[in-house]
């Protein structure tokens, strides 16, 4: 049986980088909400603030590892299934990966060690500055990831030279013309998810009386979060959209399924793209909007598919889908947000059991909703891997057979049933445990009173009379 290793390879690393891409975005919101969190706690020391802080601590260092562990592979598949690829990008593509272990992954690791081990050991003030440079690391590493990804959709700053992409400008290289509208959408989609995160697991709290003070105060500042969050994702996404319409026409048209270049095009709600016949099946739309949204005109023109061969055409039937998956689920956030804003009064936020359930429903939804944003993205760009200029059977490994591929691809598989079910086992543990089980309340009582410097542990009431000044 003859195994195709071009689309064994896509299919394998569609599924790790969609498999390790929900734990960043969640880690990136998470880690500065647990920085604010540790911040308002220096400032009042409210004990509410401190049993958040080392609740979510804890769901954030199950998550980071997940994060590290699914992550780590992908770089080596650049070299495994895209030799050519990698070999033709090295002189970018390489040192801004390296750029994101020195300046981030370095950074969040090894203050993530005193985030999670220093507590009641190290001053507070240190134990602040600890959450605050894991929280910058997170978005660091975001920033030369999204990076070198937008550059494969927008490049610029290049010349290829010999098969070889040789940088004549770092700065338009990386500020290319579709990372501003990326980073901000993709940082957007972090404090989101991390939001209604947030809020669902405090809602599921609240649900069982399960420390009622801190739960409320945590659901209050995530509800207030994603009213303001939501609505401005959408307005971040259209700036996107129009930035896509400039540099990926093709993409657009398939995000709509709209096949003929045309003016006064309108809005599917619903369709069955036909690639082969190069049409649409059982359409429902609205029209003219589809132009107004793209062109903030009622009679603007919309780029068409036929507008490119059939062959440089991505798969329209799963862009067009994804694409309305995502904004679907964006809508029912942003109503979510807006019924909380309605139910604050007389804070029936807290009592509303329908609400708190809906919260708690809400969890799963904005990872889907970020799996379908990557899925427009990467599918949309097909079938090239550095637009218009490296197609995917340009930059696959020569050498690489469809068993080879095969192989790893169910190994992947495997090992990552594995460490999701692991995660997912431990998370379920964190959260059933509680905020903070009363054994762990008396261990860190027990931690808060040790003395934070190694010499005053030596220090004794009689050693007033000799040194009245206190350490």
């Amino acid at each position: 049986m003859e195994l195709d290793p071009l689309m064994l390879s896509r299919i394998q690393f569609a599924f790790v980088i969609c498999f390790h891409t929900i734990f960043p975005v969640f880690t990136i919101g998470l880690a500065s909400y647990i920085a604010l969190l540790q911040a308002l706690f220096f400032k009042t020391q409210n004990p509410a603030w401190d049993r958040l802080a080392l609740f979510w601590t804890k769901v954030f260092a199950v998550v980071f590892g997940m994060g590290v562990v699914s992550g780590i592979v992908m770089s080596f598949q650049f070299g495994t299934n895209w030799s050519n690829f990698s070999l033709a990008t090295s002189n970018f593509i390489g040192p801004l990966l390296s750029y994101e272990v020195v300046t981030a992954f370095f950074l969040e690791a090894a203050f993530l060690g005193i985030l999670l081990f220093g507590r009641g050991k190290v001053p507070q003030g240190i134990h602040l500055m600890a959450a605050v440079l894991v929280a910058l690391g997170t978005f660091i590493s975001a920033f030369w990831i999204l990076a070198a990804n937008s550059w494969m959709h927008t490049p610029a700053g290049v010349e290829l030279i010999d098969n070889r992409f040789h940088v004549i400008s770092w700065f338009d290289a990386i500020f290319n013309p579709s990372f501003p509208h990326r980073f901000a959408h993709m940082a957007l989609a972090s404090f989101i998810t991390g939001g209604f995160v947030v809020a669902g697991v405090s809602a599921w709290f609240l649900l069982r009386g399960r420390d009622p003070e801190a739960n409320r105060r945590a659901l209050s500042m995530c509800l207030w979060l994603l009213l303001f969050l939501t609505p401005l994702q959408a307005y971040v996404g259209d700036s996107h959209g129009l930035n896509t319409l400039k540099y990926q026409p093709t993409k657009v048209a398939a995000m709509e399924g709209n096949w003929e270049t045309s003016t006064s095009v309108p809005l599917l709600l619903f369709a069955l793209p036909d690639q082969e016949a190069q049409r649409n099946l059982y359409e429902i739309g609205i029209p003219n909007v589809a132009s107004l949204i793209l062109t903030h005109s009622l009679h603007g023109e919309v780029p068409g598919l036929t507008a490119v061969p059939p062959e440089d055409q991505p798969p329209v039937a799963i862009v067009f889908w994804a694409f309305r998956v995502m904004v679907g689920i964006a809508l029912i956030m942003i109503a979510v947000s807006f019924v909380g804003l309605f139910l604050r009064r007389n804070q029936r936020i807290y009592e509303s059991q329908l609400f708190l359930k809906t919260l708690v429903g809400m969890i799963s939804l904005p990872f889907i909703a970020v799996l379908a944003g990557w899925i427009v993205t990467e599918v949309g760009r097909s079938p090239w891997l550095v637009y218009n200029i490296m197609s995917h059977a340009e930059g696959v490994t020569p050498s690489l057979t469809g068993w080879m591929a095969l192989f790893t691809l169910i190994g992947y598989v495997l090992v990552y049933a594995v460490v999701f079910y692991a995660g997912i086992y431990y998370l379920t543990r964190v959260v059933r445990n509680g905020m903070l089980p009363e054994q762990e309340q008396a261990s860190v009582n027990r931690d808060a009173d040790r003395p934070k410097r190694p010499l005053s542990a030596a220090h004794t009431p009689f050693d007033d009379d000799i040194d009245p000044v206190r350490s």
